[in-house]
């Protein structure tokens, strides 16, 4: 049986924490049901008081306190409502119990934005990691040395485990069911709860935003030019000539400070405005392609794969709104 602790802090998000709670709990009752022993012994544990009120209206009392959990098998860090600073500023002493307990060769798992603490803690570095798809840009920039992998739901790599975001998290859970007991128990815990097994990408759920907050000047005027003239066949070179740069000296810094290339930006513009045609709109994908500004549908078709994990027909069956017609 492993010995799994949950970490409980006022910060956290209920849903992370209940979800964790719910699937290990129902695969224990699964497997006793089976006349099997549970897998997981688990407790809540916090820094240092066993009642923790949260933000949302929720409590939870904890059966230990970080100092004497010191025996656990599997760490689990769920999500957190605020700004990642809380990670540095409030709870210090989460960050050092991670650090010293992986390093006493204890697993961790982070849930969504979890993440930020794996990565104070220096666990995270060179090695490949996930988080909500809105963190992605700021931990890149906040941490340099990881291997972020900003479509991916799990990741798995030296007994750290990292996980997508919102209730795409709770995949990590299931993936940690199936490693630890088995698929033949993890299927049927997974039709439980409605999940599908071996759900790997989160990149149809991004929302594109630009990554405007790195004081570029320069830059930013080139993101609002490739964002107004988007539908019309620009090139790099052309934008480079708009900045007044030489290509080779725009695309580094571009580079520098999205975190994209110039023509990675144009074409992530480009597929952001297809994918709300899609959902909103009635017209043909052909149409959407050339309002998007592509002539070619397999370059199309091709580039929005590789942005979403979606053709953009199944991302018309999976997100489409239709518009009633009076």
């Amino acid at each position: 049986m492993k010995k799994v602790s949950l970490f409980i802090f006022d910060d956290a998000v209920l849903v992370a924490v209940s979800a964790a709670l719910d699937m290990l709990t129902n695969t224990n009752r699964y497997l006793q049901k089976l006349g099997r022993a549970p897998a997981f012994d688990i407790e809540l544990v916090s820094e240092k008081t066993r009642d923790i009120r949260l933000h949302q209206p929720a409590q939870f009392t904890c059966n230990r306190t970080l100092d004497k959990a010191t025996d656990t098998d599997l760490i689990i860090i769920p999500s957190f409502i605020g700004e990642p600073e809380i990670v540095r500023s409030r709870h210090p002493e989460a960050v050092s119990w991670i650090r010293k307990m992986y390093l006493q060769g204890t697993e961790v798992v982070s849930l969504c934005r979890g993440s930020y603490f794996l990565a104070e803690a220096g666990i995270l570095e060179g090695k490949p990691c996930t988080s909500h798809w809105q963190a992605i840009d700021d931990m890149k920039s906040r941490y340099p040395g990881l291997m972020v992998q900003p479509d991916i739901i799990v990741t798995d790599r030296d007994g750290v485990y990292t996980s997508g975001g919102a209730f795409s998290s709770i995949h990590v859970i299931l993936y940690l069911i199936e490693k630890f007991c088995g698929r033949d128990i993890a299927i049927p815990v997974s039709k439980y709860f409605s999940l599908d097994i071996g759900k790997i990408s989160q990149a149809h759920f991004a929302v594109f935003q630009g990554q405007k907050g790195h004081g570029d000047e320069e830059i930013l005027r080139a993101q609002h030019y490739i964002e107004k003239n988007y539908r019309e066949s620009i090139s790099v070179e052309e934008v480079a000539r708009q900045s007044h740069m030489s290509k080779r000296n725009f695309i580094r810094r571009f580079t520098k400070a999205t975190h994209n290339t110039p023509l990675e930006y144009i074409q992530r513009v480009r597929i952001e405005a297809a994918k709300k045609s899609i959902e909103t709109g009635n017209s043909s994908i052909n149409e959407i392609m050339y309002e998007s500004g592509y002539s070619d549908i397999k370059s199309f078709r091709t580039v929005f794969r590789k942005i979403t994990g979606l053709s953009p027909m199944q991302y018309r069956n999976k997100y489409h709104i239709a518009v009633p017609v009076a």
